[in-house]
């Protein structure tokens, strides 16, 4: 049996037509194809062979550094395989027994989820301390604008309500800590309130990561009283002070690029999507930042002389009138209504207790 290929001279370019053959003796040989003239021939053990990588052509390498090269992989199989005591081609085999592929797949998940849980929020909070103060206020215009293209309606709420409301906002505000929770007024960031037609997203309040809250008419209408409406943007002042925002942002940006390393080139449609989602993914905090922006606005409330369990009261009306009243929040990115109630409702008569 012989085998069809090229084969090269050492340090010379030009390929002839040959044909490799393995004697009984287990001598390789590198003939003319057309007139059997030798041009390279040796023992099995001292002879090179390439591993086999799906149809890649294998280069069998003499000792006097000529080189056979052929892409017919299946007979250079048969030809060696008599005079080799394991199957080479490691790659190769690899590919051929999907066992080891399976292992291999699982690995991979392995090491992503382990980039996902470990290394993703190191790099975040590294980013974080890291971040210029003109970043977080690039991120929430364009976070802004991207919701005020698809989402939001201009507020229909009077001149008149919109001042009540922002100088009451205001006055809560100055008396927010700022970023690294040091009570200095230098640090306080400069919070603004907007106020938004929710459209489909209905009765929300969100802050961004430069200080900027926004109110939708929904929510305004939806609660009782002011004290309600200061409860929820204390609630949002403290998602800011907490940094929570930019940690999302962050977070969300992170998991889009490890989806582009692992995916590669995901086509720029799906990569625009995956980008502005970052912005978007940023008005969804883990139950820990939502209980801890729950402590903040009681704290804060009854720091401005307002009813710390206001955001108790709120959330018992989002019970009452839209029906929140799941229990089981395991597989919720939020706390469940009837424990945030239960637990603010707590918080709040401790921090009274402890002003007394």
């Amino acid at each position: 049996m012989a085998v069809e290929g090229l084969w090269r001279p050492p340090a010379v370019g030009r390929a002839k037509a040959a044909v490799l053959t393995v004697g009984p003796d287990a001598t390789v040989t590198a003939a003319d194809r057309d007139t059997g003239a030798i041009f390279s021939s040796a023992a099995f053990p001292t002879v090179r062979i390439s591993d086999r990588v799906g149809s890649i052509p294998r280069n069998i390498t003499f000792p006097d550094q000529s080189v056979f090269e052929t892409s017919d992989n299946d007979t250079v199989d048969t030809l060696v395989r008599p005079h080799r005591k394991k199957n080479f081609g490691f790659i190769h085999g690899l590919e051929r027994f999907h066992p080891r592929l399976v292992v291999l797949a699982a690995l991979v998940v392995a090491f992503c989820f382990a980039l996902y849980r470990f290394a993703l929020p190191m790099l975040v909070e590294v980013a974080i301390v890291a971040t210029p103060p003109v970043v977080p206020q690039l991120l929430s215009q364009g976070a802004l604008a991207s919701l005020d293209q698809t989402f939001f309606e201009p507020t229909k709420l009077s001149a008149e309500r919109q001042k009540a409301l922002t100088d009451q906002f205001t006055a809560i505000a100055a008396l927010a800590r700022g970023g690294n929770g040091v009570a200095a007024p230098a640090q306080v960031p400069p919070y603004t309130l907007n106020f938004r037609g929710g459209g489909s997203i209905g009765p929300n309040a969100f802050a961004l990561p430069d200080g900027t809250v926004v109110l939708t008419d929904e929510l305004v209408e939806l609660a009782q009283d002011d004290e309600m409406v200061l409860g929820v943007l204390a609630h949002e002042i403290g998602h800011v002070d907490h940094q929570h925002s930019l940690r999302q942002l962050y977070r969300a940006a992170g998991v889009t690029a490890l989806i582009m390393l692992i995916g590669g080139d995901i086509g720029s449609g799906t990569e625009d999507i995956l980008v502005q989602g970052s912005a978007l993914a940023s008005l969804s905090y883990s139950r820990d930042a939502e209980a801890e922006a729950d402590h903040y606005s009681v704290e804060l409330m009854h720091k401005a002389g307002h009813d710390p369990a206001a955001i108790a009261r709120f959330f018992e009306l989002m019970r009452d009138k839209l029906g929140d009243k799941g229990e089981n929040d395991f597989l919720s990115t939020h706390p469940a209504t009837p424990e945030r109630i239960a637990e603010t409702k707590r918080y709040a008569e401790e921090i009274a207790s402890r002003k007394k």
